[in-house]
């Protein structure tokens, strides 16, 4: 699947996303190794520490089902359609990085400019597994 095509279902899943408090919307899109892919939107909690990005929520959906090799993540908000890039935040690049530590990022919108980078230029120090 390509980086657009990608992209354009991050910008899709957006719509599902629960906001009521920043009524931010984002979108994630997650190729796995075997071609599926799994998507998620960011759920709002009153009590802020409860809400779930749309990046973990994809993850978090996949490793349920059984997936553990991904190949890249799409990252889509309502700034897609201004073609402005949505960075994932600093827990979902270390639950990123704990998967797939060289997964890429792609971000951007699907009807204009579209950025992949690797996650380990977005988290170069990251903690990992063998840090322990």
């Amino acid at each position: 699947m390509d980086n657009k095509e990608l992209l354009k279902l991050a910008e899709e899943a957006r719509y599902n996303a629960y906001v009521p408090y920043s009524k931010f919307r984002v979108g994630a899109a997650l190729l796995t190794s075997n071609g599926k892919v799994y998507t998620g939107c960011n759920v709002e909690s009153a009590s802020f520490g409860a809400t779930n990005c749309a990046e973990r929520t994809a993850i978090f959906k996949a490793i349920s089902e059984g997936e553990r090799k991904f190949i890249k993540i799409a990252i889509a908000s309502d700034n897609s359609e201004k073609n402005q890039p949505t960075w994932p935040c600093g827990i979902c690049r270390q639950v990123i990085v704990e998967f797939a530590e060289d997964m890429q990022i792609i971000t951007g919108s699907s009807n204009g400019n579209i950025i992949e980078m690797n996650i380990k230029d977005l988290l170069p120090y990251h903690f990992a597994k063998g840090d322990f």
